[in-house]
């Protein structure tokens, strides 16, 4: 999907949170729940990396500690035209991998340990081209930015529920039902589709990068099958991150199914496998 959805999207989420505000306080809720929004963005934007890297206990290597993980970043990035992103690897059973920063150029790609021992080096460099779409499209400011006003819709919902609001709120009963119960379910589905709409996107991208489409599907089909079967613990512990990951690394139905804010994988592998029988067969991408 394009560009253009997406930003229609945030700004619908954007909407959502101001007339959540406006349901618990009438103009002046919307006013504050404005400000409110501002500042958590303005922190997000410089911190989220910070946050998200500190919660899943990644730890920055160089050239000495992972040699061969860091080189193949920095050929991939090369190919894709952006600066070298830093490199982390987290110690977590579930192959899984994601990439957070501010823009390309404060950005960072996390691998969990369980990727780098579970999957083959061409399955490795799919994820991580698709990874490094990700901070070549923005994505990773825009997910940021929606989990964060997100989390502030739900933040809101609790204040209603707890406190009640004001009485003399403009939408009355009815506000405080929809601030404190539609309002949420309402934001997790906007949220859902942006990070649907970047999935695709990024799939399509980091197969350029890499040249190889196939090394990514076959990458995105054994990363599912494991993550139904192994536990990504500090992931159960904060669903809210989910969307930041290649694969939905929820374990169990029905959180997978609650938070499902990827795609299928069966429908991005077969998009891969379209996309491979297009490309042309003379090109070989950074292995050329």
């Amino acid at each position: 999907m394009s560009i253009f959805r997406t930003g229609l999207l945030m700004a619908a989420l954007t909407g959502l949170f101001l007339a959540a505000g406006f349901g618990l306080g009438g103009e002046g809720g919307m006013a504050l729940a404005f400000l409110f929004a501002v500042a958590t963005n303005a922190f997000a934007y410089w911190n989220s990396d910070k946050l998200v890297l500190r919660m899943y206990g990644a730890r920055e290597v160089d050239e000495r500690s992972a040699p061969d993980l860091v080189h193949l970043v920095g050929r991939l990035a090369a190919n894709a035209g952006i600066p070298m992103p830093k490199v982390y690897i987290a110690e977590n059973r579930q192959p899984n991998a994601f990439a957070t920063g501010r823009n390309p150029r404060h950005a960072a790609v996390c691998a969990t340990s369980g990727l780098l021992e579970r999957l083959g080096a061409e399955e490795v460099a799919g994820v991580i081209a698709h990874e490094l779409a990700h901070i070549k499209n923005r994505d990773t400011l825009i997910m940021t930015i929606t989990a964060t006003i997100a989390g502030a819709i739900s933040m809101l919902a609790n204040f209603a529920f707890f406190f009640g609001g004001r009485r003399d709120n403009h939408l009355g009963a009815l506000g405080m039902i929809l601030v404190v119960f539609l309002a949420p379910i309402a934001a997790m589905l906007v949220q859902m589709a942006i990070s649907r709409t970047r999935e695709y996107e990024a799939d399509r991208i980091g197969a350029q990068i890499s040249g190889r489409p196939l090394w990514l599907a076959s990458a995105l089909q054994r990363i599912e099958a494991s993550a139904r079967s192994i536990a990504n613990m500090p992931a159960d512990a904060n669903p809210a991150t989910a969307h930041m990951f290649i694969v939905n690394p929820l374990h169990g139905g029905n959180l997978r199914n609650l938070f499902a804010t990827h795609p299928s994988t069966a429908e991005r592998v077969a998009r891969l496998k379209a996309l491979a029988a297009g490309m042309d067969r003379a090109q070989t991408g950074v292995w050329g």
